[in-house]
């Protein structure tokens, strides 16, 4: 049995849409985790900080958003609300320093 060209070329389209609509979706999610976690910095963290606004790769550290005790209570926000289990060697910069890091490394733990 053989596919006609105009068969495989509406499967290839289909496939396409699916893998679009895929896309969409996982990005409209990681915006929607960042706008999750942004608020949780705002409201426990950030407390009406005059200055530029934190940008999405800004390190927690050096823009004095979170010190060591932040880190914990973050730690344990993502915990509770994202049922995931943070380990010890997990808790580095590279995962928990920014929203990009936090999304990245939320988006790993959660696949």
């Amino acid at each position: 049995m053989t596919m006609t060209t105009t068969t495989m070329t509406m499967t290839m389209a289909h496939d396409l849409k699916a893998s679009e609509a895929t896309a969409l979706h996982e990005h409209d999610a990681r915006c929607a985790l960042k706008a999750d976690l942004r608020r949780f910095l705002d409201d426990n963290f950030i407390l009406g900080a005059a200055g530029p606004a934190l940008q999405d790769g800004d390190s927690f550290l050096e823009h004095h958003v979170l010190d060591s005790t932040g880190f914990l209570e973050l730690i344990a926000h993502l915990e509770e609300t994202y049922g995931i289990k943070v380990a010890d060697d997990e808790m580095m910069p590279e995962n928990l320093d920014s929203l990009d890091a936090l999304v990245a490394y939320l988006a790993r733990k959660r696949a």
